[in-house]
């Protein structure tokens, strides 16, 4: 599942945005929609990872059985999505980089994953280090 949001992450990067990607499955691992962080892309500061894979999943019913697979721990508008939509798990590539709102979800009954994996964490990582400014602007410094 992680594969899924890192070839999203790198597609973002690709096109000149920020590295970070996103997909929701189900729990038995059906895929049913995957996203990057296209901020930069669409110059529209709502489409995050997350949200974009959440909009390309299209309508259910209920998103309890979901899982979202991040590259990057979920900022709080993306943890708000999470928790308005009572997803049932995160599994998270890396909150070396960016500490967002995970142990609140976590706290809230959500299951969360940390994988500390070393592919996101160096994706993200060395796009920080080239790009700081654009960076700082993601995350409202």
């Amino acid at each position: 599942m992680l594969a899924t949001a890192v070839d999203e992450a790198r597609q973002g990067r690709d096109e000149g945005g920020i590295p970070i990607g996103a997909a929701l499955f189900t729990r038995s691992g059906e895929l049913l929609g995957a996203g990057h962080n296209r901020r930069v892309q669409e110059d529209d500061a709502s489409v995050h990872a997350e949200t974009d894979a959440f909009r390309r999943a299209g309508r259910r019913r209920n998103y309890r059985d979901t899982v979202m697979v991040t590259t990057l721990s979920p900022c709080w508008y993306c943890s708000g999505l999470v928790r308005q939509f009572n997803i049932g798990a995160v599994v998270i590539g890396e909150s070396a980089n960016f500490v967002g709102g995970h142990e609140w979800l976590a706290d809230l009954g959500v299951e969360v994953i940390v994988l500390d994996d070393p592919t996101c964490v160096e994706l993200l990582g060395t796009f920080i280090h080239d790009h700081a400014e654009l960076w700082n602007e993601d995350i409202g410094e």
